[in-house]
């Protein structure tokens, strides 16, 4: 079933030294456009849903590029709000080998969607009109004007019957000194008005402050996160762990927690091209399960499948179709397809 399905969040824009040069070598960029709403609305908008992005962006040439972006990722342009001067950046320096890839970001403060004046979005008639509201942490960080859009947002499509999903995402770089501290009452708030919810045992551990007297992390994960469901009425919780392999794989293993129930995928091994994103994609993948009434065998098993092949595109956002997932989940990749 298609639905339609909303982010609220900045769009940004990704600044990418070419090839495996550092920014101290390097006599060009070249940029895109992204964001985490930007990445999850795009890729749910390619399995055929209607992506929707609420944010502000410059009435400038930079505003133009950006919002041609977001018309080519198939992202609908109804609820996009022109105002202020400036778009968030970062500059992006591909690692290789021993050397980790590196993300240098510019000041956020004074962007279009964060300095955006109260009242800029009719919240009420926007949830009206979608059917899915999508947040993330790292909006949540920005300052207390948005954190209470987000609340209203929120709020707003519970009362029309949606559904709200909440990625904790948490930056420590964003929240500063005693960031776990600032960030609990805000992520509560969250929490409890989420229906699907992207996080691990870490979060549960590090943000809302819970305890577990296991070691290992699939049990810490599986001692605390039906705690989380139970104390916050959480419907989904999902999530990744990742390891780093001595040979530059990584591997991917998705878990979701629904009707009190653990369903975890294989554990997938893959090369990586360009890593940004690919949270976003497992995301895209969970709620597109939900939306479509997959069974949480494989919802989980598609989530960890459009996570890998986001691994394997440059750019922040997921590029893959449905049918790309779906193959590469029957394990068929390999030639040339022709």
């Amino acid at each position: 079933m298609t639905k339609r399905i909303a982010a609220f969040g900045e769009v940004v824009m990704r600044l990418q030294v070419p090839g495996h040069e550092l920014l101290s070598q390097a006599n060009t960029l070249n940029y895109s456009f992204s964001g985490t709403g930007v990445n999850v609305t795009s890729a749910l908008a390619r399995f055929g849903h209607t992506g929707h992005l609420v944010t502000t962006i410059p009435d400038n040439a930079l505003g133009c590029a950006a919002v041609a972006h977001l018309q080519k990722l198939g992202i609908t342009q109804s609820f996009i709000q022109k105002g202020g001067e400036y778009i968030r950046m970062y500059f992006l320096e591909n690692g290789f080998g021993a050397r980790p890839s590196r993300v240098t970001n510019s000041s956020r403060l004074e962007t279009s969607f964060n300095v955006a004046p109260e009242g800029t979005y009719d919240f009420e008639e926007i949830a009206k009109k979608i059917d899915v509201v999508h947040f993330c942490g790292i909006t949540l960080a920005v300052n207390d004007s948005i954190r209470h859009e987000m609340n209203s947002f929120a709020k707003a499509v519970k009362e029309n019957g949606g559904t709200v999903v909440f990625d904790c995402n948490y930056r420590p770089s964003l929240w500063g000194e005693d960031g776990y501290e600032k960030a609990k009452p805000h992520y509560e708030e969250m929490l409890h008005l989420a229906d699907i919810v992207m996080m691990n045992e870490k979060d549960a551990k590090f943000i809302l402050g819970m305890k577990t007297g296991k070691e290992e992390r699939t049990e810490q994960l599986m001692d605390l996160i039906p705690a989380v469901a139970s104390k916050y009425a959480i419907t989904v919780i999902a999530g990744t762990h990742r390891a780093i392999n001595g040979d530059n794989t990584h591997s991917l293993r998705g878990f979701m927690f629904k009707n009190q129930t653990f369903t975890f995928s294989e554990t997938l091994t893959f090369s990586v091209y360009d890593r940004i994103g690919a949270g976003d994609a497992y995301t895209s993948g969970i709620v597109h399960g939900e939306m479509e009434g997959f069974s949480q065998e494989k919802t989980v098993a598609f989530a960890a499948a459009a996570g890998m092949l986001a691994h394997t595109v440059v750019g922040d956002t997921p590029m893959s179709s449905e049918g790309d997932i779906l193959q590469a989940m029957r394990k068929t990749v390999g030639d040339v397809e022709r």
